[in-house]
């Protein structure tokens, strides 16, 4: 599922857990209405639910809309607890999120030049 996020401008993770059941248009609504954010400018949106074990993702693609759903089966999503309601991710961050490992480890690592 990570080459189907290739080319957006920005990856967008929503904080607060949402209900897995929305569709599209449920999850559009919380895009415009919450996040003030327009579901169609061409960024992805990344939402999970309360046992962080599944997420969604809505991307506009240009001509339609993607509504990709990923469920692992051990072990939990790494979500960020901020006081924020969303949250950019770099497109190394969302390669290791979508993996099951924690991507927030990435920005706690040196460089690789000063690494043993």
């Amino acid at each position: 599922m990570s080459g189907l996020i290739a080319h957006v401008g920005q990856i967008w993770m929503v904080v607060e857990p949402v209900d897995m059941r929305r569709g599209i248009d449920g999850l559009s609504m919380i895009v415009q209405q919450t996040l003030g954010h327009s579901p169609c400018a061409g960024s992805a949106f990344v939402f999970c639910n309360r046992a962080r074990n599944r997420i969604k993702v809505l991307l506009w693609d240009g001509t339609g809309v993607w509504l990709c759903h990923r469920r692992l089966h051990q072990g939990r999503f790494v979500w960020p607890q901020l006081e924020a309601c969303c949250f950019e991710l770099t497109q190394s961050h969302w390669e290791w999120l979508t993996a099951g490992v924690d991507w927030q480890r990435l920005s706690a690592l040196p460089p690789a030049h000063l690494r043993a």
